[in-house]
């Protein structure tokens, strides 16, 4: 199978190093063979020159013209719904996830470990006599 993401003015990535991991950005201008300039204008990541290696690219593309300003970026992005599209995806389920286990304190895992602790007793069943009739 041919892989087909490739990087182009309007194609949203995820920011996978740096500042702001995890969230999304738009394309703007492709600088150089290794850095693009990327704006995320609905994740509040400031219009600046990112590379490649911190980037994951998305099926999500935007049309507008090459080097737009931020006005009509902002709007491309929402007419196109990327927020919402991107929240529907596996990917971002899973970052979520990730991000919400990472920000548990001990406590926390005691609330969500306790309930499948007693599900696992199987309510003092092994304890009868039907399963240990020498007792």
């Amino acid at each position: 199978m041919v892989f087909g993401c490739f990087v182009e003015v309007g194609r949203v990535p995820s920011i996978s190093l740096g500042p702001h991991p995890g969230k999304l950005v738009g394309i703007v201008h492709a600088i150089a063979q290794n850095r693009a300039w990327a704006d995320g204008p609905c994740s509040l990541v400031r219009r600046q020159v990112m590379p490649f290696k911190s980037m994951a690219l998305t099926d999500f593309i935007l049309n507008f013209p090459h080097g737009t300003g931020q006005r009509y970026f902002r709007q491309a992005w929402q007419k196109v719904g990327i927020n919402t599209n991107w929240a529907a995806t596996r990917w971002a389920l899973q970052t979520e996830t990730r991000y919400r286990k990472a920000e548990m304190t001990d406590f926390d895992h005691y609330k969500v470990r306790k309930p499948v602790d007693e599900r696992n007793n199987h309510s003092g069943v092994w304890k009868t006599k039907t399963f240990f009739p020498h007792i």
